[in-house]
């Protein structure tokens, strides 16, 4: 068993941990996008340093490898980890997706905040709670536009959608798991949070500041 659980850490982590932001702004426009904009290698500052293309592809791939994650880890839990729930197995892999791309290997464990990959590796777990949090995230921007803040939000009532709205079994680490995610993407966010209360966090669409959120 731990030495399946490391199987399953490690595949996950690896996925999450592929720098898609960072790959596609070198690979089209020959720039890191670590010196652009807030230095973020997310979908959003991707998006505003002018390569729309770019963010909305980023924003995809980020969630297709957290999906990826999920599914590889309840692929790999009847035969890896056959006593254990396979949400228990879907849960340890959307941990350590989202702390791969927030601390990816390649980058020097320097990454994004995790909206978009956390997304990815709930919309396999527990699909109409992460619905309904991406839902929360839309309303907040265009009441708002700010993107942090819509993820904050989002990333907080993601647990709370998915207590009502997950069918069937859900084991106290799948529980669990929802709400590590939610918490290491606000976290990320502290900055923002900082921002925010003080007055000076960027609107999305509004004029470029340094070390806005991506």
């Amino acid at each position: 068993m731990p030495l399946a659980s490391l199987l399953v850490v490690a595949a996950a982590y690896m996925l999450g941990s592929i720098p898609t932001g960072y790959l596609l702004v070198r690979f089209f426009r020959k720039q890191d996008i670590r010196t652009i904009g807030s230095g973020n290698i997310g979908a959003t500052n991707v998006l505003r340093s002018g390569a729309r293309g770019l963010g909305a592809a980023t924003f995809v791939l980020d969630v297709l490898k957290g999906c990826a994650a999920v599914g590889l880890g309840a692929a790999l839990a009847p035969y890896l980890m056959p006593n254990a729930p396979v949400r228990n197995v879907e849960a340890l892999a959307a941990i350590c997706a989202v702390l791969g791309h927030m601390f990816p290997l390649w980058l020097g464990f320097r990454g994004g905040k995790g909206v978009a990959t956390g997304f990815g590796v709930f919309l396999v777990a527990a699909p109409l709670a992460a619905l309904a949090a991406i839902a929360v995230f839309g309303v907040i921007v265009a009441l708002t536009r700010f993107v942090s803040l819509a993820s904050i939000l989002s990333a907080a009532s993601f647990p709370i959608f998915a207590w009502f709205l997950v069918q069937g079994n859900k084991p106290a680490f799948f529980i669990a798991a929802q709400a590590i995610v939610a918490l290491l993407i606000i976290a990320k966010h502290h900055q923002n949070i900082r921002r925010l209360l003080s007055g000076t966090e960027s609107r999305f669409g509004g004029r470029p500041q340094e070390g806005r959120t991506a």
